[in-house]
């Protein structure tokens, strides 16, 4: 049996589409909401997004693992996502920074994995049907079982998960260089390079948990705020409009993205839908309208800001910065007069393309001018 190979497997949609392969990883299976990534690389950033949490992620690159893995591209403490599917797991691993093969990882870290399957397919299904609850299972388990454990997943739309993913005590990282001030980073599923690009522009970066009270973080004084990615609705999520609205009615730069991004939007009074399928890679086309610029950008998210005549409904105070080409979502806003600007989208780009990096920069301006 090679590496690519193990017990037979199949993954079952919610709307009873079936694919076999093979298991890797967690042998007992998982059960998640299925999305699917168009990332060619940076499949360890991929499984450590907390964003991913709750999700069996399908690779649509048809070869996945032969650079295998190394602790320096882990972007949180541990693997979040719910399942992996992949068409062929690399069964050698030739990267010059490889520490361990990503077969090793998955098993390492009880992943459930699917590995043979038609992911061309599964992808098509997703993009016709939209996101759906599904499980991988082993191939003795009888449909109707796997159907009903697949049904006892709660659906994605109402679910808390940036709680859960968010640390349980506070730290600190130090500035690289000059120390400039501190940055609260609110945690709701941060990746470990924001971290670092915040860091790396001279400013210590106080990591806290999504449940930190509001007088806690005023107490800090600190420069500028920080909201992270995270996984889940952004409706769901308890305190933070209310958190992040006495963050910026106290005059202090904030920037998020993603999940930040929709709960600074909330936190102004706009609304959030889910997404048929949600984008997820690291080839989404957006463009600048201050600029007129197209980033190139990498995304994982399955809700979005809601607009109404091309802006921001229900929100008079946020301008719309920001458009993804390919549906026409929002993809940036800011604030009228306010130092409050958010990305739906990943600009620390790990894994994906620098074209967004510039937005750290934005906020350092933004933490300067006030």
């Amino acid at each position: 049996m090679s590496l690519a190979q193990g017990p037979e497997g199949y993954l079952l949609l919610e709307d009873d589409s079936r694919f076999g392969g093979w298991l890797a990883g967690d042998p007992a299976g998982g059960c998640g909401e299925a999305v699917f990534t168009t990332n060619m690389t940076g499949y360890q950033e991929v499984l450590t997004d907390p964003s991913y949490a709750g999700q069996i992620v399908v690779m649509t690159a048809p070869m996945i693992g032969n650079y295998g893995v190394t602790a320096a591209d882990a972007q949180s403490r541990r693997p979040w996502i719910a399942g992996f599917v992949v068409r062929e797991l690399s069964p050698t691993t030739t990267g010059w920074r490889a520490e361990g093969s990503l077969s090793g990882y998955l098993k390492e870290h009880a992943i459930a994995t699917l590995v043979g399957a038609d992911t061309r397919a599964i992808t098509r299904r997703i993009r016709e049907e939209g996101a759906m609850r599904a499980v991988i299972c082993p191939a003795d388990v009888a449909l109707e079982d796997a159907r009903a454990r697949l049904l006892d997943e709660p659906l994605m739309s109402g679910r808390d998960l940036a709680s859960r993913v968010s640390i349980e005590e506070a730290y600190e990282l130090p500035a690289k260089g000059d120390d400039r001030g501190l940055v609260l980073c609110l945690d709701y599923g941060v990746k470990q390079e924001s971290l670092e690009l915040i860091r790396a522009e001279g400013f210590r970066v106080r990591v806290l948990p999504a449940s930190t009270p509001l007088e806690e973080m005023l107490a800090l004084a600190p420069t500028g705020v920080f909201v992270s990615n995270g996984p889940g609705d952004p409706e769901a999520v308890p305190g933070a409009t209310e958190r992040l609205r006495g963050l910026s009615d106290a005059g202090l730069p904030v920037f998020g993205i993603c999940l930040g991004h929709q709960l600074l939007a909330r936190s102004f009074g706009g609304r959030t839908f889910k997404l048929p399928y949600g984008h997820h890679g690291g080839n989404h086309p957006v463009r600048n309208l201050d600029t007129d610029v197209i980033e190139i950008t990498s995304q994982n998210h399955g809700f979005a800001v809601e607009e109404v005549d091309g802006a921001v409904a229900g929100s008079a105070e946020l301008r719309v910065t920001h458009r993804n080409l390919n549906d026409g979502t929002i993809e940036g806003l800011e604030h009228r007069e306010r130092p409050v600007f958010a990305v739906q989208y990943h600009p620390e780009s790990a894994p994906g393309p620098h074209d967004s990096r510039y937005l750290f920069e934005k906020f350092v301006a933004s933490m300067s001018a006030t």
